[in-house]
């Protein structure tokens, strides 16, 4: 099975396991229940994926590849199920959640593409021939955030199949529902049963039990710093592999020189996707000081015409945040009073904010160093590029960041002097699966994605042969 029995029910009738509730975060209403994995069951998981991991690494790569293509292909017949639920549940937009289904596809097939190349190296040595083996880890656990389900899900799981392995995924407790149903396709395209099972539940009970368990030979966790470092400090008690994508402050960085227009205009969406809940949202605006009055008189109306309501319109631009929780920590930083860019947003039930862009904090005020995770940015002026890369780099934070300029020089030079681990020109393009994405600094450690994401699944064997015995 994909997930243990019982996880799935609309009454609370079965004692004394923990339930969650999934809300629409559009209407604040019920749309199911989900019986919380336990310690217990995420210990008989391992055991199972152990086992079929076996039969799995020893299979023909030809055959596995065979798999996670008729998995994508299955994941392509249900791209608008998936997508519907991912309205549903995380209130994505229509088009972002059809995208998100679409990119688990797209994951699927490019992972598949590896596993026939997933070679080692014959290294030129004296007395004999020494070759690598690159072997599968074993069982890996992937704990998945709330704000893109679907698709940091499979950034871990599809690689991780591809290179041998099985998967262990822990959706986040607000949005497990296109989790459950990616395993339920997977058994449905013939991958070997128990080889990715998800465990809905807590990250206080299911998430340690994952992270802990000496069966699980790599965690792969995206979410908070402040959690990430609990899970790295686990991890190396147990000299457990990890790879973490943690939080992000991305600047936006907009020079005199620069397509102002086009600049602009692309800069509501660059943080306003996904409600601003969003690790690479670049939600510190640094325009130079010779036209940042003009680049606020064109990005004001640019702000206030984006269509926030219903996430399954299909004209809606922003949907609602996640949960009221969410919603009360984004309002903390934004205290009546501020002067700012505002748009609108529905009242009445649901998780709204409205996109808002403050004009007026100094550079150490908290919404213009800690990450918001809602649909807000601040915009500071800057004199030169000397001031531009201070500001830029004066976070914790390495994840993303954009470079909006004419000048080819200026752009090598930025790009190499912030320190970020994503950075577009004339541009807020941040991942792309065939390229690899990850973090500087407390926004995160290893890579994922691109044309080495399978082996960060394996472990390297080396073997030397006598040949002159």
């Amino acid at each position: 099975m994909g997930a243990p029995p019982l996880l799935r029910t609309s009454v609370r009738h079965v004692l004394p396991y923990a339930y969650h509730e999934v809300l629409n975060p559009a209407t604040g209403q019920i749309v199911e229940t989900v019986r919380a994995t336990t310690a217990a069951e995420v210990d008989a998981a391992v055991a199972r994926a152990a086992k079929a991991q076996q039969g799995w690494a020893a299979a023909a790569p030809a055959d596995r590849a065979r798999l996670l293509r008729r998995f994508a292909a299955v994941v392509d017949e249900h791209l608008e199920q998936l997508a519907q639920l991912e309205v549903r549940q995380a209130g994505h937009t229509i088009g972002n959640a059809r995208w998100e289904a679409g990119n688990v596809r797209d994951l699927l097939d490019f992972a598949a593409g590896g596993v026939e190349r997933l070679n080692g190296r014959q290294i030129p040595v004296a007395g004999g021939l020494d070759i690598t083996i690159l072997e599968p880890l074993g069982v890996v656990g992937v704990i998945a955030p709330w704000n893109f389900p679907m698709p940091i899900a499979a950034w871990g799981t599809a690689p991780a199949l591809a290179a041998g392995n099985a998967v262990l995924l822990k959706p986040a407790e607000t949005t497990p529902l296109t989790a459950l149903r990616l395993a339920e396709l997977s058994l449905e395209a013939g991958l070997p049963e128990h080889l990715f099972q998800v465990l809905p539940g807590a990250g206080e009970e299911a998430g340690n039990a994952l992270v802990e368990h000496p069966g699980v030979a790599k965690i792969v966790f995206t979410g908070s710093t402040r959690v990430g470092k609990q899970i790295m400090a686990k991890c190396a008690d147990r000299v457990k592999r990890v790879t973490l994508e943690l939080g992000g402050k991305s600047p936006n960085i907009v020079f005199a020189d620069s397509d102002l227009e086009a600049a602009v205009a692309a800069t509501p969406m660059s943080f306003l996707d996904n409600s601003g809940q969003d690790c690479c949202a670049r939600t510190r605006i640094l325009v130079q000081s010779s036209v940042y009055d003009r680049f606020l008189d064109l990005l004001a109306p640019a702000i206030e015409s984006i269509v926030v309501g219903d996430p399954a319109d299909e004209n809606t631009q922003m949907g609602p945040l996640i949960s009221r929780a969410q919603l009360e920590r984004v309002r903390a930083y934004v205290p009546d009073g501020l002067k700012a860019i505002r748009g609108t947003a529905p009242e009445g039930p649901g998780f709204w904010f409205p996109p808002t862009v403050l004009t007026d904090l100094a550079p150490d005020a908290p919404a213009a160093c800690e990450e918001v995770f809602g649909p807000v940015a601040v915009v500071l002026p800057f004199e030169d590029e000397a001031d531009a890369i201070r500001l830029a780099n004066a976070t914790e934070y390495g994840l993303s960041g954009s470079i909006w300029t004419r000048d080819v020089g200026r752009a090598i030079r930025v790009s190499r002097a912030v320190a970020a681990g994503n950075l577009s020109v004339n541009s807020h393009s941040s991942v792309r699966y065939w390229t690899p994405f990850g973090g500087y600094r407390q926004s995160g450690l290893g890579r994922e994605l691109g044309p080495d994401a399978l082996t960060a699944f394996t472990e390297t064997k080396n073997v030397f042969i006598n040949t002159e015995a």
